[in-house]
């Protein structure tokens, strides 16, 4: 690919721009003003101490949105770094820097490639939108739901969302990511009495009193999955207690788990049987539940038919759906039953020291969200 692709050359402007979350650092308004060019309309969005935009071109038909996010994880020390992680910099058919994976390189091939839909269909039908945040990597409290709720009281509800994570595995567009798993998150605290460990029956011991509920627990069946999910999996990931002394019984017991659940369970559900095992097995018990996402589940229709076929046509590959993976904001959208789809770059260095996107796979992915445009819209 030339140096002067227009996607590679936004790709570096936007790289070049220190939007770690919550910032955005100008990387909406380099956006904004390329989409004004086209006739968009802008809405600017700020929540709190975060900036989002809607864009909307068209004003009848479906409508398929593009979402993403400007922000970035931390780089961490830069002399970590073989390049400096705001300075895009090309080696060897790859272009480091943060962000270039996750997903300012996705972001720039959304916006060439509605150029170029644009300058050879001015009048296509349906009608094309932007969702834009710089809140996805961190709390995502003032982002996309946010922009969510704006859509529905402007009832501008997508038909079509495609979201540009870094979905790919080993090649640009093997992967599809057509659905997540849900989060579930809990914080337990288990309370006992403390006291002398000399003297066990003048204490009870918190520690003791989970443990037989904590292992039923990790050994409880939640579902077996489906066609497109795997099996629900809980996980303890922190368990916390004592004082620091060898002969004092704890008073408090603090237990996290986390549950990435499929569309075969609700998270109402998940609840009542944990609830009940702790119930069962007599635990004075309280429960800190987090709910930060949903599962859901795009099944194979005319959004997923058009990024499948468009990925064949530009690489030959024959893209595999999956559901695998953490969160995305994918989450926000689906609920408002948008067909959504991430498809994006290879994530192998996402969120790494290196970050880096290969500079030939930039093209292939605007080739491909014009193409898949085109299946929609044509």
């Amino acid at each position: 690919m030339s140096s002067d692709s227009a996607t590679l050359s936004l790709t570096k402007q936007l790289i070049s721009r220190q939007s770690v979350t919550p910032a955005d650092d100008g990387c909406q308004a380099l956006m904004i003003e390329r989409l004004e060019k086209l006739g968009f309309e802008i809405n600017r969005l700020r929540f709190g101490d975060v900036d989002n935009f809607w864009a909307i071109r068209g004003t009848t038909g479906p409508l398929l949105c593009f979402a993403g996010h400007t922000d970035v994880v931390p780089t961490g020390p830069h002399e970590n770094w073989t390049y400096p992680p705001f300075e895009p910099t090309i080696n060897d058919g790859q272009l480091y820097g943060r962000g270039a994976a996750d997903m300012k390189g996705s972001l720039a091939a959304m916006i060439v490639a509605v150029e170029q839909f644009v300058a050879e269909q001015p009048q296509h039908n349906g009608r094309i939108g932007f969702l834009i945040t710089s809140d996805e990597e961190g709390p995502a409290v003032n982002g996309t739901v946010k922009v969510v709720d704006w859509l529905k009281q402007h009832n501008r509800i997508p038909d079509y969302c495609l979201v540009g994570e870094p979905s790919s595995t080993a090649k640009c567009g093997d992967v599809i990511k057509n659905g997540r798993r849900g989060s579930l998150g809990c914080v337990m605290r288990v309370k006992g009495l403390q006291g002398h460990v000399a003297y066990p029956h003048l204490a009870s011991n918190p520690i003791h009193s989970a443990l037989p509920a904590l292992t039923e627990l990790a050994a409880q069946v939640w579902d077996h999955g489906n066609e497109f999910f795997p099996a629900t999996s809980l996980q303890i990931s922190n368990i916390n207690s004592g004082t620091g002394a060898t002969n004092v019984i704890p008073g408090e017991l603090e237990v996290v788990f986390n549950f990435r659940f499929s569309t075969e369970v609700t998270d109402q559900q998940l609840r009542q049987r944990t609830e009940a095992i702790f119930d069962k097995h007599g635990l004075d018990y309280e429960l800190d539940w987090n709910l930060s996402g949903q599962a859901f589940l795009t099944p194979k229709g005319a959004l997923v038919g058009a990024a499948v076929a468009s990925i064949k046509q530009v690489t030959g590959l024959d893209a595999e759906l999956s559901t695998a993976g953490g969160t995305s904001d994918g989450r926000f959208i689906a609920p408002m039953g948008t067909q959504v789809v991430e498809l994006g770059p290879v994530n192998a260095s996402i969120h790494q020291v290196n970050e880096n996107v290969n500079v030939e796979d930039l093209d292939r992915l605007t080739s491909i969200y014009q193409l898949l445009l085109a299946k929609l819209f044509l």
